[in-house]
């Protein structure tokens, strides 16, 4: 099925509320976007780090909590593939080398990145604010510690203050790595991201990326059990919970179906993991973990 109908309408249709119910209809968003004539770029997708890996063989660098952003050298798309609304200045300074990096305000930002890149008329004022930080060359012969090289002198040559290259660096060992995790999250960092550095230019998901970051835990209130859709039809879609600073959200993954048949009953206390907080204080990626027996 394709739809036939005006660019500027699909592209209202993907920015409005409607997105979500059509979303569904389609099978879901990619689909979606596919029937609307956006093709998400192929990208390279990280692995978690796990295992006994050699971290000597990769560079390391920090993950940032950004907006996945690529340049094919003509526009700048997001990681679905559709356009970045991005100022004409912002976008004539890129160089015509295709990049592949983040959008980024810093540590922290990620909620005043997005209502800035995702606004339909770009403010100057925001954008200015805002750096592609990159961290790949798309198609880039090599390896990727040649590719680091490349890409130093693509941004180099650029010489615009709203590019750079996402800083690489190595580690001696397992504790080192470790040391490095704990003092990018205590300054308020995401994680960490590990690329081989002898590896080729891929795409998709594999461990030539890895990414590495904590998991925070806390409890919360089962409030009510939500219906679940689709395969999970007749369980427990999700919980809505409730933690002790009055903070409400629906904990929707993490369970086995053994669980979504028999859930937490209302009332009782769970524990679940997440990364970090928005700034509503509404934990963001949680995951069920476990009831919480209270002795």
């Amino acid at each position: 099925m394709v739809l036939k109908t005006p660019l500027e309408t699909r592209r209202a249709w993907l920015r409005g509320g409607i997105c979500a119910a059509l979303a569904a209809a389609f099978g879901g968003p990619a689909r979606l976007l596919a029937a609307v004539g956006v093709v998400a770029p192929p990208l390279l997708l990280a692995e978690v780090l796990r295992g006994d890996v050699d971290v000597t063989r990769y560079w390391v660098s920090e993950k940032l909590d950004g907006v996945r952003a690529v340049w094919d050298g003509r526009v700048l798309r997001f990681r679905s593939g559709r356009v970045v609304n991005a100022p004409a200045w912002f976008v004539a300074g890129l160089p015509p080398e295709p990049l592949d990096g983040e959008l980024w305000l810093g540590r922290g930002r990620f909620e005043d990145l997005s209502g800035i890149v995702r606004r339909r008329e770009p403010r100057d004022d925001d954008w200015r604010k805002v750096r592609f930080m990159v961290f790949e060359q798309p198609g880039g012969e090599g390896s990727f510690t040649e590719r680091i090289a490349r890409l130093q002198a693509i941004v180099a040559r650029a010489g615009v203050p709203w590019l750079a290259v996402v800083e690489q660096f190595r580690v001696a060992d397992r504790p080192a790595l470790q040391a490095k995790l704990d003092e990018v999250v205590a300054g308020g960092g995401e994680g960490l991201m590990l690329h081989l550095a002898d590896a080729p230019y891929l795409t998709g998901r594999s461990d030539v990326l890895l990414k590495l970051k904590p998991l925070l835990d806390a409890e919360a209130t089962v409030i009510a059990h939500l219906p679940g859709r689709g395969r999970l039809d007749g369980l427990t879609g999700a919980l809505l919970v409730e933690t002790d600073k009055g903070v409400r959200f629906q904990l929707g993954t993490g369970f086995t179906d053994a669980e979504r048949r028999n859930p937490p009953p209302v009332g009782s206390l769970v524990t679940f993991v997440y990364r970090d907080l928005t700034q509503d204080g509404v934990p963001r990626f949680a995951s069920y973990l476990r009831r919480r027996e209270v002795f």
